[in-house]
């Protein structure tokens, strides 16, 4: 490992080349570049969670800290690591303070691993736009956690108005195994039967404040064609937020699953006796893990938080982003007039200085005939 105090991006880029010659290593096969966003009170969690993941999925790991932003003087320290104890791959801990920590992609680009698709984590309180972060809007997967935000409901109807293909939230994570024993179990009903199950309703019995108990309730009512919903449960659920999914079937039959606290569910269903599958729940890094196993759009998702939302129309968004200016320390309405698109240099300019030396463009002049030239635009 070696720490870089006060550095710059080119140097870190250096620093990594050095360290494969100095070692001997070779990262080949690297199937992706994790970038993860924390602040320094979670940055612990993070890497420990990054790495497990990383042993799974052979990727380059970069971990960007955000410090002090209000700093006079942007600075960077960065640890590089080629086989540490960040995993057996390349990984770079990027601290930044100052302004630099808005502009990080200024420093990430350069580090991406070369034709491999770019994962972004945010080990945080989701942003209410992806968009205003650029190591969001280079990534091909994004990956949030409703579940951090203050209130995770709301959450999840920032995240549907946000929401382009790639996105996910580690919310919807947390529920797989609850979605894979519904599902297993409405399976040997119908094999039972010799024939499709309808459900005609049912209840998720939790926390109505879990985004994950909500996102199943989303699920079910996207698959099923029915109203599911979250009612609270009398026992206090587990860290998924649910107690127990009960299903009306037709053919007045109902099946159910509760959790045992013992690391199981129980499933009850017709003609059958109880039986006990196990319901770990798993670590943060298992979650992530899972998260990079696929690159693909995640359409159940994106069903299921139309569902809990009432959006529409998720799936048929555009997946690529463009960069928002977000400046945090300037003022909200200043901040709005800030966040638009910057304008483009009009082509009959696009090679001339007027536009710059002005400050205004040729379109303007335009629009106002009387508009005086671009010098004396200059003086004023």
């Amino acid at each position: 490992m070696t720490t870089l105090w006060d550095t710059t991006g080119s140097a870190v880029v250096k620093e990594l080349a050095a360290q494969r010659h100095t070692g001997g290593a070779v990262m080949s096969g690297v199937a992706l570049t994790l970038v993860v966003v924390s602040d320094e009170a979670r940055v612990n969690e993070a890497e420990e969670a990054a790495t497990a993941a990383a042993e799974v999925h052979p990727c380059r790991l970069l971990i960007v800290v955000r410090r002090h932003i209000e700093a006079p003087d942007p600075r960077l320290d960065a640890e590089v690591l080629v086989g540490g104890r960040l995993g057996p791959g390349e990984a770079v801990v990027m601290r930044m303070y100052g302004r630099l920590g808005l502009h990080a992609e200024s420093v990430v680009l350069p580090l991406l691993a070369a034709d491999a698709p770019v994962v972004t984590w945010w080990h945080g309180a989701p942003l209410d736009r992806i968009s205003t972060d650029a190591l969001g809007v280079i990534a091909d997967r994004r990956i949030t956690d409703s579940s951090m935000a203050e209130d995770p409901v709301h959450s999840l109807r920032l995240r549907a108005n946000d929401y382009a293909p790639g996105d996910t939230d580690l919310a919807w994570t947390r529920s797989t195994p609850w979605r894979a024993t519904l599902a297993s179990t409405l399976d040997s009903v119908s094999g039972r039967r010799g024939e499709p199950v309808r459900v005609l309703g049912g209840q998720v019995e939790g926390d109505p404040e879990n985004a994950t108990a909500q996102l199943v309730a989303g699920w079910l009512s996207s698959r099923c064609g029915c109203v599911v919903e979250v009612v609270p449960s009398i026992r206090v659920p587990g860290a998924a937020g649910i107690d127990s999914v009960e299903l009306r079937l037709d053919q007045d039959e109902e099946v159910r699953l509760h959790d045992d606290r013992k690391g199981g569910a129980v499933i009850t269903q017709p003609y059958r006796p109880d039986a006990v599958v196990a319901l770990p729940d798993r670590n943060l890094g298992e979650l992530v893990g899972e998260e990079l196993r696929r690159l693909d759009p995640d359409e159940p998702y994106s069903e299921a938080l139309q569902a809990v939302t009432g959006t529409s129309g998720l799936s048929e968004r555009p997946g690529c982003r463009e960069h928002t200016w977000h400046d945090p320390m300037q003022p909200a309405n200043e901040r709005d007039e800030l966040e638009t698109p910057a304008p483009t240099v009009p082509v009959d300019s696009a090679d001339d200085d007027e536009v710059a030396q002005a400050g205004v463009h040729d379109v303007d002049l335009a629009e106002d005939p009387g508009a005086p030239p671009a010098d004396q635009a200059v003086a004023r």
